[in-house]
């Protein structure tokens, strides 16, 4: 079976209700992005570095419950996790605040662990992070990661990069475009929205920015996405309209998770595209970032994945 890593952080995520309390979970891009690969059958490991409290043994024990492998979560005595609220307006968009300047993950690639950690990477097949993910480590740590990158490439791992830049994690936009750019470079998969790429301007054009082999997903402002593939492949693959929002969060995430997972099963890219479209469309259904397992949709596709592998 293939073997996927999915690198980044896991918050504590407090929503806030109508009557002003809060319920809490946990969540983070790339956490979500794990879970819903790890229902979908893929063979998901998370890696991040957390404290030793007592929501850290909390989050471990959830994401193994849900299938997500843990032995590349680093524990650091003394520290506790990142915290991030959420406000969600009648239309089902939301805002973040957060809480993280010393979460632990920030310092995985900086810390007396790191190299037992970058020699892990090298024996996946996939290996995905996000641009949340860039904006936690500093320039140090983000030259550890993109040699682990390059280690783990050079042994065969695709590489997956979902853009989601927050401008709030990148008080330096030039930091943020020089790291996007190493990124592009090693990335086989992108996964991009038109709102992301504001970073490089308002007519970036992200085929001009990655190699010529990259496969790119391109989330456009109306619900579809453009998909362009090495193999000639160009088509706009348009989302079937969702008759209830709630909640937007994860909706991209959801994306990511149904894309690989059906990559990795050999799907072709318009099919993946179509799974994520179908998984995004019932998160948005439920409130937070993490669905109901009775919630997961039966299939993802029109197309049966078997039947649309790669030539």
């Amino acid at each position: 079976m293939m073997r996927a890593a999915s690198i980044g952080e896991c918050m504590i995520e407090l929503s806030e209700m109508p009557d002003r309390l809060f319920s809490r979970a946990y969540g983070g891009d790339t956490l979500n992005t794990a879970i819903y690969m790890a229902r979908l059958g893929v063979e998901v490991d998370y890696v991040t570095a957390l404290g030793d409290d007592q929501w850290s043994d909390e989050m471990l024990a959830g994401w193994r419950a849900e299938g997500v492998g843990t032995e590349l979560v680093v524990r650091l005595p003394g520290r506790v996790p990142g915290l991030y609220i959420i406000q969600t307006d009648p239309s089902g968009e939301r805002r973040f605040h957060y809480w993280r300047d010393s979460a632990p993950a920030r310092q995985l690639f900086t810390i007396a662990e790191t190299p037992t950690v970058v020699a892990a990477l090298s024996h996946y097949d996939l290996i995905f992070f996000s641009g949340i993910t860039l904006s936690l480590y500093g320039e140090a740590g983000r030259t550890v990661f993109f040699e682990a990158i390059d280690r783990a490439r050079a042994r065969g791992a695709r590489i997956a990069f979902d853009t989601n830049f927050r401008p709030r994690g990148w008080p330096d936009r030039d930091l943020a475009r020089a790291a996007f750019r190493e990124a592009f470079e090693r990335s086989d998969i992108v996964l991009a929205s038109s709102e992301d790429l504001t970073l490089f301007g308002s007519d970036a054009d992200l085929t001009g920015m990655t190699r010529p082999a990259t496969e790119l997903v391109m989330k456009q402002a109306e619900p579809a996405c453009r998909v362009v593939a090495p193999d000639g492949t160009d088509r706009m693959v348009a989302a079937k309209p969702v008759a209830r929002v709630v909640d937007t969060t994860a909706a991209g995430d959801s994306f990511a998770a149904a894309y690989l997972a059906s990559r990795l099963a050999g799907a072709s890219p318009v099919a993946a595209a179509e799974a994520g479209h179908t998984l995004a469309g019932v998160v948005v259904g439920y409130p937070g970032a993490i669905i109901p397992r009775s919630a997961m949709p039966d299939t993802l596709s029109s197309n049966d994945v078997s039947g649309g592998r790669d030539a």
